[in-house]
């Protein structure tokens, strides 16, 4: 893919779109093989996406149905919407039969309905057969058991989980792509930045930033975090008026193709030099996400990367990313029990903490792609300079000015 350039063009290799949707796809079929499952019934969009490349209506809330798919061993996925003619116009790759009226999950009576269509169209009344369901309802499980009762029913989130934890070329190239859009947004957010504005408008200016290129959503509700409420580390945007001095977290993530941006960058707010407590903290969060990144390399596991950045971890040191924005493989302390070995392409977000009531709260986070070699940092945007006093080796941007 061309570094900026987001459209297709003749003139030099981009995405690859139809690639894209195929090498998804057998990543799938490959997974579904592999294991104990017969069929798949997938719920959740993303998923959706990543099977078939059905775009649908994102929603703030977790909305079972707007969506669903099915996939058997040895068959093609079926894709059910209430955007079925829509999606007969215009997903030309996949045959008219795999298009279907919508699963309606909402109404739970209608949930048997739905799985005796499914049992004409994959031919099997799955008895004796094991299905794999990625996410459901107590509800929704009491009628599947009840249509399918002779049938085995297990995690087919883990399933999907084992295609998904490495990412193809293009998939890498449209989670850069997500960065590209996000790193706009923090320019205008820093320059928009002062005394005397509000969290809520640095947030509408980088939301406006993000939504103008071409972002089909946000990685979250996007989190401008100021003042005192950056220790304790408050995980939301507020009205608060923020004031000169302050630290002022910015963690936003535009979306790209159903790929998701995420980094975070610690800001002063105002022509003002930090105090030495807070570079201090500021380093020690810096020093902790690039010490993870170095540590993100072939022969290391989950645990080496999270113990790299110990003790700056709020829990969580970081997520992959993908169709999800939080998908495997993760960084917990839950690492020390069954930590995962890395593996080439695999694209994780690492997001350290350090921070002191009455001082402030300094959160960084830098997206990266494991390789055969040195990781590939696909975040390189700058720290601010006022409170980093010495460049990582690993950071190639902050420190061009000094």
């Amino acid at each position: 893919m061309g570094d900026w350039g987001l459209m297709g063009v003749d003139w030099e290799q981009r995405i690859d779109y139809d690639r894209l949707r195929k090498e998804r796809l057998q990543k799938a079929k490959d997974a579904l093989a592999s294991s104990e499952a017969d069929v798949l019934f997938v719920f959740r969009t993303e998923d959706c996406r990543y099977l078939t490349g059905f775009r649908s209506h994102l929603h703030p809330t977790a909305s079972l149905g707007m969506a669903a798919c099915v996939l058997a061993k040895g068959g093609d996925p079926y894709l059910f919407s209430m955007d079925n003619d829509h999606a007969h116009l215009r997903m030309k790759w996949l045959d008219e039969e795999q298009i279907q009226p919508r699963a309606n999950l909402r109404d739970i009576s209608a949930v048997k309905e739905w799985a005796e269509r499914v049992k004409g169209l994959i031919g099997d009344n799955l008895d004796g057969k094991t299905i794999g369901v990625d996410l459901w309802s107590p509800a929704i499980e009491e009628r599947l058991r009840e249509a399918f009762p002779k049938s085995k029913f297990i995690d087919g989130y883990e399933v999907l989980m084992k295609a998904k934890i490495t990412k193809t070329v293009d998939e890498i190239s449209c989670l850069k792509a997500a960065t590209f859009i996000t790193e706009a947004a923090f320019e205008d957010g820093i320059d928009y930045l002062r005394p005397g504005v509000r969290e809520c408008e640095v947030l509408a200016v980088m939301w406006h930033r993000m939504t103008a290129l071409g972002s089909e959503w946000t990685q979250c509700a996007n989190i401008i975090c100021s003042g005192p409420y950056t220790a304790p580390y408050r995980r939301l945007t507020s009205d608060r008026i923020i004031r000169k001095g302050d630290m002022v977290i910015m963690d936003v993530g535009g979306c790209f193709n159903g790929y998701w941006g995420d980094f975070t960058r610690t800001w002063v707010c105002g022509d003002i030099m930090p105090t030495e407590e807070q570079i201090d903290l500021h380093m020690k969060c810096y020093n902790a996400v690039w010490d993870s990144c170095a540590a993100s390399k072939l022969g290391n596991t989950t645990l080496d990367v999270y113990q790299a950045a110990e003790p700056y971890v709020l829990d969580s040191l970081g997520h992959g990313s993908g169709t999800n924005p939080w998908e495997l493989p993760y960084f917990s302390p839950a690492a020390y029990e069954d930590p995962m070995p890395l593996e080439v392409g695999m694209t994780y977000n690492l997001e350290p903490y350090a921070g002191k009531p009455g001082i402030g709260g300094f959160r960084l986070e830098n997206n990266l792609v494991v390789t055969e070699g040195e990781p590939d940092v696909y975040t390189p945007y700058p720290y601010d300079e006022r409170l980093v006093t010495d460049v990582h080796p690993l950071d190639t941007t902050t420190g061009r000015t000094r």
